[in-house]
């Protein structure tokens, strides 16, 4: 973990390297599940766990069906949006798929197991819950973490029902370390008080050792946050962002990045990918290689290999690629004239109609290679050779517009 620089922080390092040398040992990560599918901020987590995998511990992953009803106001301005529970039902489902894509699930000494913290949250007796457990903690010590801080010092509203979610937090590691003897909690940097409430807690009530790690948020070289583009989130599932647009992500890294991504998102062997890196002069092979890697954790060698195909047959031939990301248009819609704009804004290529005049007066988009000029601009069916024209935004993004 630490060579791949995965490591941030660790409650005993020298302590937790010793059992894990002697045996396997269970460690647990928790996701919300506030969406239906996880983005690429979440996959440094997924990373940890399947090297926790290659080396023969178990993962634990808990999808916080109970967490979610509440939010985790770590890192977060205001409240998050509160959900029903069938619509966490049906985000815990969808997520589920990313993490039996990536992890192994063939070895059953490793294979993950799933838990789903509403099993315990939704059946606690408040009085019992308060005493046995709201006890162990001083609102003093509450008031110290970041993720209550800077909302207070911001004057930025904080529910008391947010204020609670670290004792759940700490009471999901409790109960997994009872359960499922799970001795490890990891987490993002910023979940380093929460964990740490949960160490102590499972020290108070069983008078037991347990462990919590946190690995560094990533943030790109830019500054910008990780996962995060014009066009919004990079997502792991592929309903919700196309193999070919998840490979382009990874191949339009920042060059300061490069290494450090090949580190992070791809399982090459690290002396390997310092050899590489020194001897490989042209940057623009290594991001093929990142996108490819990456890609193929996530969809699968076919994937990754298509998509190259792909794009480059869309840059260095210049042709019509079939497996470009598509723009279905009805029959119906093209006799009345469907308004550029309208495509635009309404599949998401840009977020808005305004952005879209912007891009077109900076002559952002090509209709078949050729600027458009107009802002007003109708699709017809002269615009297009066998019912498809390629659209591009800027050099890089491109889209096969159909009639169907």
């Amino acid at each position: 973990m630490k060579d791949r620089g995965y490591l941030n922080q660790c409650t005993d390092l020298s302590k937790l390297d010793e059992i894990c040398e002697k045996k396997s040992i269970s460690g647990y990560i928790g996701f919300d599940c506030t969406a239906s599918s996880l983005h690429v901020g979440s996959l440094l987590q997924i990373m940890i766990l399947k090297l926790m995998q290659k080396y023969g511990h178990r993962p634990i992953v808990l999808l916080g069906g109970g967490t979610t009803l509440i939010g985790d106001p770590s890192g977060k301005d205001s409240t998050r949006k509160i959900l029903k529970e069938n619509e966490i039902k049906n985000n815990i489902k969808s997520i589920k798929r990313v993490f039996n894509k990536i992890l192994d699930t063939s070895n059953k000494k490793t294979a993950p197991i799933f838990v789903n913290n509403a099993e315990w949250l939704t059946k606690l007796n408040y009085i019992e819950f308060l005493r046995d457990i709201g006890s162990n903690f001083t609102i003093n010590k509450m008031l110290t973490f970041d993720s209550v801080k800077l909302r207070l010092e911001r004057e930025q509203s904080l529910s008391y029902m947010e204020f609670n979610y670290m004792i759940l937090q700490a009471y999901d590691f409790y109960q997994l370390f009872k359960k499922d003897n799970c001795i490890l909690q990891i987490g993002g940097s910023d979940q380093w008080g929460n964990i740490i409430n949960g160490v102590e807690l499972i020290r108070r009530m069983l008078q037991k050792e347990a462990f919590g790690l946190t690995s560094p948020l990533i943030t790109l070289a830019s500054g910008a946050k990780m996962g995060k583009t014009e066009k919004g989130a990079i997502w792991l599932n592929e309903d919700q962002l196309s193999p070919y647009d998840y490979w382009q992500f990874w191949r339009n890294t920042d060059d300061r990045d490069v290494k450090r991504f090949l580190n992070f998102f791809t399982e090459i062997n690290l002396n390997e990918i310092d050899l590489i890196t020194k001897k490989e002069k042209n940057i623009n092979d290594l991001k093929i290689l990142l996108a490819n890697e990456a890609t193929k954790i996530l969809h699968g060698e076919h994937e990754a290999k298509k998509a190259e195909k792909t794009a480059r047959e869309t840059f260095k031939d210049g042709g019509l690629s079939i497996n470009l990301p598509e723009i279905k248009i009805n029959k119906g819609e093209i006799k009345k004239g469907v308004n550029i704009l309208d495509l635009i804004s309404t599949n998401k290529i840009l977020s808005s109609k305004s952005e879209a005049r912007r891009a077109i007066a900076n002559k952002g988009f090509k209709i078949n290679d050729v600027v458009i000029q107009d802002e007003k601009k109708i699709l017809k069916y002269e615009d297009f050779q066998n019912n498809i024209l390629k659209l591009s935004y800027g050099k890089k993004k491109h889209y096969l517009v159909k009639i169907i």
